[in-house]
């Protein structure tokens, strides 16, 4: 892993929790200059701990032990206010609302070292590597469907989308949301919880339905060993 640039922010608390969360974000904004600019001012109350550019430069922006606060409202398997257990990651991206666009093979490249080196050092699960929108669905999109879950996966660096003996269990819609609840997501709002599990684990259709293909994926991730080749 090449060298980490440090580009301090003033925003952070006390942690109050072991890090057991690794949550990915990507800057929605126009440019890498304008985030980082937005990430270190104090009256927008937000930061991260690392900033991954599109050119692979990797920036320390809040030092590992300290609450950077880029979580928000948040909720992820039962755990409540992420920030004070997580390690945030922005990765520089126009976002949906200003472009979005695949993230380039330098990013990515910085990124995955980054995360496995975060994820050995702190025992974060794979299960525990996830999307903005994961712990937020009713709120984010980030990092999006066009972020590579599925090359991180084949690392262990994320779970991965299941791809053997799909099994549709014919669950109701309210039987589908218990088990997605139980699998991690704050259900409260059904068509975004819908939507950011679509998005991670179904990227190629995003519709809010519930169907069997979707019923057949969450099956398979709720079972001991999740069933995928990526």
């Amino acid at each position: 892993m090449d060298a980490i640039i440090d580009c301090l922010s003033p925003n952070f608390d006390e942690r109050d929790r072991p890090i057991s969360v690794i949550v990915l974000h990507y800057t929605g904004m126009e440019s890498a200059e304008a985030a980082i600019e937005r990430l270190c001012d104090p009256e927008a109350r937000v930061s991260c701990h690392y900033l991954v550019d599109e050119d692979g430069r990797v920036l320390r922006m809040v030092p590992e032990d300290k609450c950077a606060w880029h979580a928000g409202k948040s909720y992820w398997r039962g755990v409540t206010a992420l920030n004070g257990c997580s390690i945030g990651i922005e990765i520089v991206n126009p976002g949906h609302e200003f472009g979005y666009r695949p993230f380039p093979e330098a990013q990515i490249e910085a990124l995955i070292p980054l995360v496995s080196d975060i994820k050995d050092r702190h025992g974060v699960t794979r299960g525990n590597i996830v999307g903005h929108s994961d712990i937020a669905p009713a709120r984010k999109q980030d990092p999006g469907e066009l972020f590579p879950w599925g090359r991180l996966a084949r690392l262990r660096l994320a779970l991965p989308r299941p791809t053997k003996n799909l099994m549709d269990p014919n669950w109701t819609d309210g039987g589908f949301l218990l088990a997605l609840e139980r699998f991690g997501y704050d259900v409260a709002d059904p068509l975004a919880a819908t939507v950011a599990f679509q998005r991670r684990f179904r990227p190629e259709l995003i519709d809010g339905t519930i169907d069997g293909e979707c019923r057949a994926l969450l099956l398979a991730l709720l079972l001991p060993q999740p069933r995928g080749e990526d």
